[in-house]
């Protein structure tokens, strides 16, 4: 079974998984064999001796699901907590500057919870949890666009890679025409 795109199972999904695992436990129980038992609830051999082993192991426990590998990592207390701190600044964190980046509210995050979260995760929470993007509402006071202009004409032209000629050339590695 291919996965929704995004990757892995929403809850209901999961939730029809574990009892398709429950209903193998039961046959388990009864003694029926691998083979049958893949066969009336139509999955792999594999999956019901990993199952097997799993329920022999642990028991029940051992094939209920586990949740949902994606679920959120930090409370609903740590957030509010999370969110009076980014309300506090920067400043007071010990940068610089007012910015808040991701990599910096990543940094807080494990300062605060010793949680670790990726830049991109650490993205997704603020996403998750209606912080908006943002972006200066100005463009910055000393910004010259005429000096800007001048060079993207003049500059930009002279240190950007060249671009690789139309004709052909050859293939040996031994030609200078191999270029």
């Amino acid at each position: 079974m291919r996965y929704v795109q995004g990757g892995g199972l929403t809850d209901a999904g999961r939730a029809a998984r574990e009892r398709v695992r429950l209903q193998a436990v039961e046959r388990f129980e009864s003694g029926q064999k691998n083979r049958e038992i893949a066969a009336v609830l139509r999955v792999s051999e594999r999956s019901v001796e990993r199952w097997r082993r799993q329920w022999s192991e642990r028991g029940e426990a051992g094939v209920l699901s586990k949740g949902s590998p994606g679920r959120p990592r930090l409370s609903d207390a740590q957030i509010a907590r999370l969110e009076r701190e980014l309300e506090r600044g920067p400043l007071v964190h010990g940068w610089t500057d007012q910015r808040w980046t991701l990599a910096r509210i990543k940094t807080l995050i494990d300062r605060l919870f010793r949680v670790s979260y990726t830049v991109e995760g650490t993205w997704l929470l603020l996403k998750r949890h209606g912080w908006p993007w943002q972006q200066p509402a100005r463009r910055a006071i000393e910004r010259d666009d005429a000096a800007v202009e001048v060079w993207k004409k003049e500059t930009w032209p002279r240190v950007r890679a060249p671009r690789r000629r139309v004709t052909a050339g050859s293939s040996s590695r031994t030609k200078p025409d191999s270029r």
